[in-house]
């Protein structure tokens, strides 16, 4: 998520001046939040308990999320509930992107650590460039580097950048927010890498690009956004070319034992608080994926639980979202931010739990 934006495309703005950074009121009202009123939601795992320490009130939109916790996909979420979901994923990350890369930089998303590890910062940073170089491994893409990349969900292009200059690729990434893909191409420029890399808001459900267009698509945590899985894997196969890898790193719920047909209540429970929170829809686990992939006649498919390798990732966002720094930006950010930052703990607890998997993914499109 954090990662990534992560997907797909709503209204643009178009017309109307982009600017980079928190914006400069909030959107809560009668009433700020002091220092330790955010510290106390930032500890408790119930994101809904705002009324009671002084958040003024305000009206959005809540998105009644699908846990996917059934042995079965659950049916395309109708058109209205899509175009909502995605109006807010966008809302959400022109919000709060300026933020992240204040505090973290231009990677969002979980780092890879060893279990266990004791970490600081710096340490953290280079942990998300570890996340990319351990993904491409996994996928063993240093056999046969790729030259053309998508990035689905490529938040402000930190991978896209990445995988440009360690591979002389041309890499092009799409993300639901105006404000990341023009940030994007911004740090593009000043790297000297804008003629490898470009960046557009488009759908990544309907994504705009030829069939077969590239032999590396990538997906670095956008997959938790898509409201509709089916169609999501159907299009990350369409626009890989023939012997194209195909990398989908994201969250998912632990994988039905045989006698389950769905998660329990309380599990679902927590997954859909934390849908309210990040703009998810649809939660599936990684046999959904495998089985996607296998439906589609894709090779080589090999998945794999990297939970523990991101255990140190949340506690640590949760830090530094308690600094002055972290809370002053988060009071100027606007209340989807502010929402997003009380369910940190939510993730820490589905973790703990056993409940949310940090998942890779990753096959072969075949050659013919």
């Amino acid at each position: 998520m954090v990662g990534s934006c992560i997907g797909v495309c709503s209204t643009c703005k178009s017309g109307s001046a982009l600017q980079w950074g928190p914006r400069l009121h909030t959107f809560i009202s009668r009433g700020q939040i002091g220092r330790s009123a955010l510290v106390q939601l930032m500890n408790t795992t119930d994101i809904n308990r705002t009324k009671d320490i002084g958040i003024g009130k305000r009206r959005y939109i809540n998105i009644t999320a699908v846990s996917g916790g059934g042995r079965r996909m659950r049916p395309t979420v109708n058109a209205a509930a899509i175009e909502t979901l995605q109006k807010g994923i966008a809302e959400f990350y022109d919000e709060s992107s300026g933020i992240w890369e204040n505090v973290w930089g231009d990677h969002m998303h979980h780092g890879f650590y060893e279990p266990d590890s004791s970490v600081s910062l710096t340490d953290h940073r280079s942990a998300q460039i570890r996340m990319i170089e351990e993904a491409l491994s996994f996928a063993s893409i240093s056999d046969d580097p790729p030259r053309q990349i998508v990035d689905v969900g490529c938040g402000i292009g930190g991978s896209s950048r990445y995988m440009a200059g360690k591979y002389g690729a041309r890499c092009q990434g799409i993300t639901l927010s105006p404000v990341q893909a023009q940030r994007a191409q911004a740090l593009a420029a000043a790297q000297g890498l804008d003629d490898k890399v470009s960046f557009q808001v488009a759908d990544a459900l309907n994504q705009p690009f030829q069939d077969g267009q590239f032999d590396l698509v990538w997906s670095m945590e956008s997959g938790e956004h898509m409201p509709d899985k089916t169609k999501f894997v159907n299009e990350l196969a369409r626009v890989a070319a023939p012997g194209g890898m195909i990398i989908i790193v994201t969250w998912c719920h632990r994988d039905l034992s045989p006698s389950e047909e769905s998660l329990r209540p309380e599990e679902k429970e927590l997954l859909n608080k934390i849908c309210n929170a990040f703009y998810l829809q649809a939660w599936c686990s990684t046999a959904d994926y495998v089985k996607l992939l296998e439906s589609l006649s894709l090779q080589d498919i090999k998945a794999a639980d990297w939970s523990e390798y991101v255990a140190p990732f949340w506690p640590a966002v949760i830090k530094s979202a308690l600094t002055w720094k972290g809370i002053t930006s988060l009071l100027r950010s606007g209340w989807k931010t502010i929402k997003g930052a009380l369910a940190m703990p939510l993730m820490i607890e589905g973790y703990k739990k056993g409940l949310i998997k940090f998942a890779i993914i990753t096959c072969r499109k075949p050659e013919s």
